[in-house]
């Protein structure tokens, strides 16, 4: 081997245990945030509690080895709930609903294979900047009451009416006439320590940072309380609620797939939606993740696909509910200072021991205590230098980013980004709109006027095209120039040609360069 090629640098990328020392202190606190939330989605669905944490399992430890995306945490995600509990009692129970899981994964295995993730590039980044700062709002929101030690919704409830019946803020006047001094004390106290843990010593100990810290404060002060002032002390519902049922109690309740669904059209129908929505939802909070990556790293989206597809596919095998890349862990990830997906991996490895060995520990956690850190997550999302930088940008991106907001806030995260999605593409229309049609080319004067055509010419321009001629005054000559047009709408070329009769009776010299003919279609 010569010297040149000895010292030739390596092109192998970092091992997954390159940053460790970040990665596995930010693993526990996604797996603190994840835990609840686990629970919480699956007794939304009407699915076993057990799914939601084998859905958990699968989304770190298989979609986070799969997946490209070095930050983006995968699990069940609360916008599949209302899909998930129609869908079981459609088909009949959750046996028969997990073919349709796994029947979900397969359909994005397909789509990744199809490149169709380029979709995710197709939303405007008013919108994605949006998402990122209603789900700091929600996070805010919905965590006030569980701060307060009112539980009434589940952890990670994100629509505006929650299962209790509550909307949003009707959630906040219930609690605040509930308050549970001790679960007060261990939230206020928790925000406190984590605003301050940036600003200390603290900071340089990075196997354990200041989420981390906010949990075991909360556990701490919780035992405390129940020690001096059990009166004051978290208990009950406001507490982590594992199933303390020991490995065979675990591997007992595991649910298994009933395959006599797949002879069921409406599983096979359930499956389309499943896979459709979990997609979109990934690549949604893959394009978010990416805007939050420290490092700015660009994950590919039908890698991405691929990972969740072959995730569902295990989590319905194994009785899991789906999956999805959920944006609420993944910032969690990212504020805990996680550099690689080896966070989002050991995630995975810390709920399985959690549900196999630690229950009865874990049970001791306080909700306040996970509010404090969503709480702080909340406002990094929605921070106000976002707001400040959408502005700056002018109407036409500071309006869909607020919509988006709004429409996510009053109805769920989807619905929210389909009513942002709908407002951003209108103004990308009326700024098409705006732009000329025809440039007059032509000096002042000139016997002949001369106009040229746009790179584009769309239906959206048939209607200036149609303005413009109208107007031309009788006798005059007029070219139009399409040579350096790359594409012509049928509506376009059907106003350009159609004036040649009108043209001809207002005695106008009308020449068309460079545009196609193309039979017109009569109107009766």
């Amino acid at each position: 081997m010569s010297t040149a090629q000895a010292a030739a640098p390596s092109t192998a990328g970092p091992t997954l245990f390159a940053s460790w020392r970040d990665d596995i202190p930010a693993s526990v606190v996604v797996f603190l945030v994840a835990l609840p939330l686990c629970l919480g989605v699956a007794l939304a669905s009407g699915a076993p509690l057990l799914s939601g944490v084998i859905a958990g399992i699968v989304g770190g430890i298989a979609v986070g080895a799969v997946s490209g995306s070095a930050l983006m945490v995968s699990g069940p995600a609360a916008g599949l709930t209302a899909i998930v509990l129609a869908g079981i009692a459609q088909v009949g129970g959750f046996p028969r609903f997990l073919p349709a899981v796994i029947l979900a994964g397969l359909l994005q295995v397909i789509l990744s294979a199809a490149r169709a993730g380029v979709i995710g590039y197709y939303f405007p980044s008013a919108v994605i900047k949006g998402m990122l700062a209603a789900i700091g709002l929600t996070l805010i929101l919905k965590q006030i009451p569980h701060a307060v030690g009112y539980d009434a919704d589940y952890e990670g409830d994100f629509a505006f009416v929650g299962p209790s019946g509550e909307n949003t803020f009707g959630a906040i006047g219930s609690a605040l006439q509930q308050v549970q001094p001790g679960a007060i004390a261990v939230a206020l106290l928790g925000v406190a320590l984590m605003i301050w843990w940036p600003r200390s010593p603290m900071k340089k100990v990075k196997l354990f940072p200041a989420p981390l810290a906010a949990v075991a404060l909360g556990v701490g002060v919780n035992e405390l309380l129940m020690a001096l002032e059990p009166s004051f002390a978290i208990r009950g519902t406001h507490l982590v609620s594992l199933p303390t049922t020991g490995v065979s109690g675990v591997l007992s309740q595991i649910a298994r797939p009933d395959w006599t669904a797949l002879g069921d059209t409406q599983v096979w129908m359930l499956a389309a939606t499943l896979g459709i929505v979990a997609s979109l939802e990934s690549l949604l909070s893959l394009e978010a993740t990416n805007k939050l990556d420290p490092a700015k790293r660009d994950a590919s989206a039908n890698r991405e696909l691929l990972a969740q597809g072959i995730g569902n596919m295990l989590s319905g095998f194994f009785g899991g509910l789906p999956v999805t890349g959920v944006i609420v862990r993944s910032s969690a990830n990212v504020d805990a200072g996680a550099r690689s997906r080896l966070s989002a991996i050991a995630h995975g490895v810390w709920l399985v021991i959690a549900v196999l060995a630690l229950a009865t520990l874990l049970n001791r956690i306080p909700l306040a205590a996970l509010a404090s850190v969503l709480l702080v997550t909340g406002f990094k999302l929605t921070t106000p230098a976002l707001w400040k930088s959408a502005w700056r940008l002018g109407w036409s991106h500071f309006i869909p980013f607020a919509i988006t907001i709004v429409a996510i806030l009053l109805t769920d995260l989807l619905k929210g980004i389909g009513v942002g999605l709908v407002i951003g593409i209108g103004f990308i229309i009326a700024e098409h709109m705006r732009n000329p049609v025809l440039t007059k080319v032509s000096p002042p004067g000139a016997i002949l006027t001369r106009y040229t055509l746009p790179d584009q010419v769309t239906f959206l321009s048939k209607l200036k095209l149609v303005q413009l001629l109208e107007s031309l005054p009788p006798g005059c000559r007029v070219e139009i120039d399409g040579r350096k047009t790359t594409r012509f709408d049928y509506d376009a070329l059907e106003a350009l040609l159609s004036f040649r009769e009108t043209a001809r009776d207002r005695n106008i010299d009308y020449r068309l360069v460079g545009i196609p003919e193309t039979d017109l279609t009569p109107a009766h």
